[in-house]
């Protein structure tokens, strides 16, 4: 004869988990819930995880991605009443997913885990190619830019971003008069035919610092801009660089880094 399954036995207790999430941005307004009702990344990803049980007022992320801008590395945390391994879990909330987000991977974690203020760095990278005619499937995850670009000068001014400084004059702080000193460990250009890539790692960004970044190199990788000029803006963080905005749909982040 079998025991008789008790209540508590038949519950699952809450536990922490964090997952590690895919997405294509194009039609997303962005990684954040909005009030206006907007899709978002992490509407899509609470719905989902509604339909399995989820009883949280918002789940916790490691960085919010702006309108348009991908990522195969973001990170969220989140309780839940789950009694089967996260393996399952990742694959009962992608079965709730649309085609366009994807949890990668799901792991236990600890309670106190948040995403956001327990990364020690975030790596992204920027895509571009180089072509004078449009190329439509391209585009969708690159920005196509018709002159070329010195490598060795791309390189030679990220060089002058490495460290820790203040990066006012390419974007501004999540929050009102916060800080927009950033530490910058890696920023390195490639180039392979005529693809170009831009990869920066940091402990965080400023927000559109990465595009800004993105466009000002480029001016002096392709002899738009003198040398000089970028480092006097990188020097003078009081002083906003109005240059341009790289376009969103080649930035993607790709990995956040923890102890």
């Amino acid at each position: 004869m079998k025991p008789a399954v008790t209540e508590q036995e038949e519950t699952p207790s809450l536990a922490a988990y964090q997952s590690i999430v895919a997405y294509d941005g194009t039609k997303f307004e962005g990684f954040q819930r909005q009030a206006s009702g907007r899709r978002t990344v992490q509407g899509e990803l609470e719905q989902a995880l509604q339909t399995i049980g989820w009883q949280e007022s918002s789940l916790r992320a490691a960085g919010r991605t702006d309108s348009g801008v991908h990522a195969r590395g973001q990170v969220i945390a989140y309780q839940l009443a789950w009694k089967h391994p996260p393996e399952g879990l990742s694959m009962a909330i992608n079965a709730n997913l649309p085609h366009d987000i994807a949890v990668r991977k799901t792991s236990l974690a600890q309670k106190d885990f948040h995403p956001r203020y327990s990364a020690v760095s975030r790596c992204y990278r920027y895509s571009l190619f180089i072509d004078k005619t449009r190329d439509p499937l391209r585009e969708r995850y690159a920005w196509r830019t018709g002159a070329e670009a010195d490598i060795k000068l791309l390189n030679r001014a990220a060089d002058m971003i490495v460290g820790k400084k203040d990066f006012g004059a390419f974007g501004s702080a999540p929050r009102p008069e916060g800080s927009t000193v950033r530490e910058i460990f890696e920023a390195v250009w490639d180039l392979q035919d005529d693809e170009l890539w831009f990869e920066i790692e940091g402990n965080a960004f400023l927000y559109h610092m990465v595009r800004r970044l993105v466009f000002a190199l480029l001016a002096v990788g392709n002899g738009k801009m003198e040398l000089d000029d970028f480092l006097a803006a990188v020097q003078n963080p009081n002083k906003n660089w109005d240059g341009g905005l790289a376009p969103s749909q080649g930035l993607c982040l790709l990995s956040v880094k923890y102890d």
